[in-house]
């Protein structure tokens, strides 16, 4: 399985954590998109925190986060729902020279919002940018909203992304006072060996070697950008046949751009006249 979330457990510590890897999803979101180097970092590393999160949502939704500045990266989106079918964009200057992440992302902050399709709910939380690094950007966010002591570990390339997400459990220094240091640690040797191309159980063995570790069932990850003409219709229906024929008659036919998921939508006047005939005499 080249595209998983695999989440763990160190038994002895209390600490609870989770791996995450992809590459042909990843290689899917980036086809096409000729986003400079910097950029797919900060993209890839966002995408594997967002499936980290992801991966615990417990009910039918969407997770969409967001980062939102005024430097040459103005906004970074990732959002994955809970089968964990994935998406994202960035949007940025043409040309960016590496520099750091606050240069690039500038001020702003960060959104994340969950969708609760069962329960028709939203819920929303808003922090400001403040970390040198997407990992200690997200990193703050944990002390902010989930009051868990947590770290990051991510990496990316344009061909791959990996992440390992560490979290502290309220028993784990009553467990053993030194296994966090400890654990954080070993942890950040990972960038120091190829261990990401490793399966998340080697991984974790090779990182953790002295500790009792739990590995969970993995979770697929797939691409979640696919031909969503059904709800481009809607989008019209919902807009009404008198508007969509004036925007024919000025333009000749009528764009529908995804940004999210880079697809353009060209509707002529016969197609336009297919979807509303379809929809019936209730749409007016």
């Amino acid at each position: 399985m080249s595209d998983y979330v695999q989440r763990f457990l160190l038994e002895n510590l209390d600490i609870r954590g989770a791996v995450v890897h992809l590459d042909s999803v990843w290689q899917q979101m980036l086809k096409g998109r000729d986003y400079p180097r910097p950029v797919i970092d900060l993209l890839g590393e966002m995408a594997a925190t967002t499936l980290l999160l992801g991966d615990n949502l417990k009910q039918h939704g969407r997770l969409t986060v967001q980062l939102k500045g005024n430097g040459p990266v103005s906004m970074l989106v990732i959002d994955c729902n809970d089968s964990l079918h994935l998406r994202g964009m960035a949007k940025c200057a043409p040309a960016i020279e590496p520099q750091s992440v606050s240069d690039l992302l500038g001020h702003g902050q960060l959104v994340l919002t969950l969708d609760m399709f069962s329960m028709r709910e939203t819920y929303q939380s808003i922090v400001p940018l403040d970390g040198d690094t997407i990992a200690e950007i997200f990193e703050h966010y944990f002390r902010q909203s989930e009051q868990l002591p947590s770290r990051l570990f991510l990496t990316a390339s344009d061909q791959a992304i990996s992440g390992i997400l560490l979290q502290k459990l309220p028993a784990a220094d009553k467990q053993d006072p030194d296994g966090w240091a400890r654990t954080e640690a070993l942890a950040a040797t990972v960038h120091n060996q190829p261990a990401f191309n490793l399966s998340a159980s080697d991984l974790l063995i090779r990182l953790f070697v002295n500790e009792t570790i739990r590995v969970f069932d993995a979770q697929t990850v797939n691409y979640g950008c696919h031909d969503n003409s059904a709800k481009v219709y809607q989008m019209l229906q919902s807009l009404g046949r008198e508007e969509v024929d004036a925007i024919l008659r000025e333009r000749g036919e009528i764009v529908v751009h995804d940004d999210i998921c880079d697809r353009e939508y060209r509707l002529d006047a016969l197609t336009v006249d297919a979807i509303f005939r379809d929809a019936g005499p209730t749409v007016h």
